[in-house]
């Protein structure tokens, strides 16, 4: 994304509780040396007969189960075979006789090699605590159908850090799931209802059109180096204000990979150099949230406790949305808890989809269009039109942006904010004439942010509020028609996982049955 947008923005253990008083029970040698007083084993004892206590399985008495029964234990206290079953109220599954488990009943079309499952299984012996959501099932339901924005904030919410992101750009896990639920929770196309935090952000009427900003204008910065931006250069201008007033430590935007030309990745500017070599827009997420682990950054970072660090985020309104949830909550997010907390100012992007970066530079238009990513020195999105331009400026497409849909993230169809209602500041370039920006100030901090760079700008008022509003009225009639459950700025902030697989459903959880 860099650090300016437009219409289509930027970028593309602990375990658990058993629940009851009962536990696994079976003879020990040392409950049976307790009794005898003895502390070594009789030259008496043979495979069939005991006098020092120590277990012989002719002898030992079955184990007692109080009518209950001891899932996977046979009665004499072996472990059978794992099966693929809730286990008998209040009693523990987990018992080892050093063997390894043998796995049968497995649902049809389950691999357990997959780390989801073979994570799980590995705890299928643990008895589960009710109301808990996994990381598997948020890959089932969002993942793995597709559905994922790529913003990062089950990365960011994840309070074990067992969450990180594949070579596919897509979140995976890495170490055992918790079924803490908060990835779930805070996912926008999972547990999080998104249109619910716009009210909690801006109030009631931040719901009605465009939202309900303090003041919209057309700007651009007055200055040379706005040629490297995009548009007219404003979000670059109110960043480099705000480092300037000593008001943020860093701004975390977006930059171009050294390895892979027009791929985003997540910097974090401290100086204005960095946010002017680092100017324009790219088409692909970075799964920003998941990128403020400060630790990270710590060589770019003064030398003061966390705490007191002030930082800007730049994102698409996804991201925002994300973002604003984690803050409203006091759980700890470990690696990422001081970023999310550091975040002081957010600027919106507006969008209406962002692009899986292999299939747009890859198959769309190095293969299809013979356009190497590596020959392209600027894009933009103008008037429904992808333009393309060669690094000396000259245009070499200029292509309905319909086109390109199936290189776009699919689960930006269910997306209803194009101008970012959760943002303090919202820039675009809908509703303004060329090289200039529109401006949407949200909030009192993005009025202050607005106010620190008037001295810079070049702005009257926004020219055409009418074209940003039918532009995010056409956004929320395609995400009324994508998302398959209700849309209701009212309900609940969070979704559970049972109401999303009845309206979703997913292949082990269809429509009828939810979870």
């Amino acid at each position: 994304m860099g650090t300016d947008g437009e219409d289509n923005a930027h970028r593309f253990p602990h375990v658990p509780d058993t629940g009851g008083d009962s536990s696994p029970m079976r003879a020990t040698p040392g409950h049976a040396r307790a009794e005898t007083g003895r502390t070594g084993r009789d030259d008496r004892c043979s495979s069939d007969t005991c006098t020092c206590g120590e277990k012989t399985r002719d002898v030992d008495q079955p184990v007692a189960t109080d009518g209950a029964g001891v899932a996977n234990v046979d009665e004499m206290g072996d472990l059978g075979d794992l099966e693929f079953t809730e286990p008998a109220e209040g009693v523990s599954q987990d018992v080892d006789d050093g063997a390894p488990d043998t796995r049968v009943g497995v649902p049809e079309g389950v691999d357990l090699e997959t780390p989801e499952y073979s994570i799980r299984s590995r705890m299928n012996d643990i008895e589960t605590p009710d109301e808990k959501t996994w990381f598997m099932e948020l890959d089932e339901a969002v993942i793995d159908e597709g559905r994922c924005i790529q913003c990062g904030t089950c990365v960011a919410a994840c309070p074990s850090d067992s969450i990180g992101v594949g070579d596919d750009d897509l979140p995976k896990l890495v170490k055992m799931c918790t079924g803490c639920s908060l990835c779930w929770d805070f996912c926008p196309r999972g547990g999080l209802r998104y249109e619910r935090q716009w009210k909690i952000t801006g109030g009631d009427d931040n719901v009605k059109g465009a939202g309900d900003p303090i003041t919209e204008f057309s700007a651009r910065v007055d200055e040379d180096w706005t040629d490297a931006a995009q548009d007219g250069g404003v979000v670059t201008g109110i960043l480099a204000s705000l480092l300037e007033a000593g008001e943020i430590d860093g701004a975390l935007i977006a930059t171009e990979s050294d390895d892979e030309p027009w791929k985003a990745e997540s910097f974090l500017a401290t100086t204005t150099e960095e946010l002017l070599a680092n100017a324009g827009t790219v088409y692909n997420q970075t799964l920003a949230l998941g990128n403020l682990d400060l630790k990270r950054w710590e060589h770019k970072l003064p030398d003061e406790s966390w705490d007191d660090l002030s930082l800007a985020l730049v994102g698409t309104p996804c991201e925002i949305e994300g973002l604003r949830a984690l803050q409203d909550f006091e759980w700890d997010y470990q690696d990422q808890n001081e970023g999310i907390r550091a975040v002081d100012y957010t600027i919106a992007l507006m969008c209406t989809k962002n692009f899986n970066y292999y299939s747009l530079m890859g198959e769309q238009l190095a293969e299809q269009r013979d356009i190497p990513p590596a020959e392209i020195g600027k894009m933009d999105v103008l008037h429904g039109k992808l333009l393309v331009y060669d690094h000396g400026g000259e245009l070499i497409l200029e292509e309905d942006i319909g086109n390109f849909h199936d290189a776009a993230l699919k689960g930006c169809d269910e997306c209803a904010d194009f101008t970012g209602f959760c943002a303090d500041i919202t820039v675009g370039s809908v509703g303004s004439s060329d090289e200039y920006s529109s401006v949407i100030v949200r909030t009192e901090q993005g009025l202050d942010a607005w106010e620190r760079t008037v001295p810079k700008l070049d702005y009257h008022d926004l020219e055409d509020r009418s074209a940003v509003g039918k532009l995010q009225g056409w956004d929320k009639k395609k995400a009324f028609e994508s998302l398959a459950r209700p849309f209701d700025p009212d309900a609940p902030r969070f979704i559970e996982y049972t109401d999303h697989a009845e309206n979703y459903g997913t292949a082990t959880n269809p429509h009828d049955q939810g979870r």
